[in-house]
């Protein structure tokens, strides 16, 4: 496991340090893998997104379904041993509820992410911040501090890209109000797309110019009436960046998880599909 671990550790730092160029490139998100686990839907996620050799791939968080400190080694453990074919990808976590919930899990999550909480990374001249808002469904001052932060010493960067697991900004965002916080800073920095799981749900919102995304799940639980046109399915999430945009493709699992459906942005909104 720890030498598995190390290769991991290589992966993902190599990925953090890839030099700066304008060459497009494709990434992959994915959903909650755990909130009550669906057996063999992350396998089959990872078996698909690796077939698309994305040069990178970014949860939103819950990973593992933690919440007992005695057992974190040994779901961590599992988790890796069941990507451990897809290892060749670099892989980036973003801490959710389930991952993190008291100082051992947080310690835990830092050691195998082999980042902090936050943090952030560049590749081919676009930006990635990595937002924690896993023990609070409010984006704390110091993770508002650190982005703006972050943003500054990043603002010549395009496309800008923030990631947290809790969709923070839903309820203001949902009411059309630009005056919270987290908004002036991504439009103070030409942040472009922030990118939230933890619903379990695909939704989408556009709020002064900027892509705010509710990714669906890679194996939590369908809550509701887990009717696809609602936004309640398996899948993933493709990105192809060129330039300063970046063209999203969400993919549906096929059978027996899925129809294999595929969308843009454009086919979703606040309730699901537009059409």
């Amino acid at each position: 496991m720890y030498r598995f671990a190390a290769l991991l550790l290589l992966a993902i730092g190599a990925a953090a340090t890839y030099a700066r160029s304008s060459a497009p490139f494709d990434f992959a998100i994915l959903g909650d893998r755990t909130g009550g686990a669906v057996p063999g839907v992350y396998t089959q996620v990872w078996r698909d997104v690796s077939a698309h050799h994305p040069k990178f791939v970014v949860t939103v968080g819950d990973t593992i379904q933690g919440g007992d400190d005695h057992t974190l080694r040994a779901q961590w453990t599992a988790v890796l041993n069941q990507i451990k074919p897809y290892r060749h990808c670099p892989l980036f976590l973003t801490p959710g509820n389930h991952d993190v919930w008291d100082a051992a899990s947080a310690h835990a999550f830092e050691r195998y992410a082999a980042h902090p909480l936050h943090y952030s990374f560049d590749y081919n001249g676009a930006h990635f911040t990595i937002l924690d808002n896993s023990r609070s469904d409010k984006l704390a001052d110091s993770e508002l501090d650190f982005l703006k932060k972050d943003l500054e010493l990043h603002k010549n960067a395009s496309p800008k890209f923030i990631f947290s697991h809790r969709p923070s900004w839903i309820l203001q965002v949902v009411l059309a109000n630009p005056n919270f916080p987290l908004h002036r800073i991504a439009k103070q920095y030409g942040v472009k797309y922030v990118i939230a799981g933890h619903l379990h749900q695909m939704l989408h919102f556009q709020l002064d110019g900027i892509t705010y995304l509710s990714i669906g799940s890679a194996g939590g639980h369908l809550r509701e009436e887990k009717q696809y046109k609602h936004g309640w399915f398996f899948g993933y999430t493709l990105v192809h960046v060129d330039g300063d945009a970046a063209q999203f493709k969400i993919v549906e699992l096929g059978p027996p998880y899925g129809h294999s459906r595929q969308t843009t942005l454009k086919d979703w909104g606040p309730d699901g599909l537009v059409h």
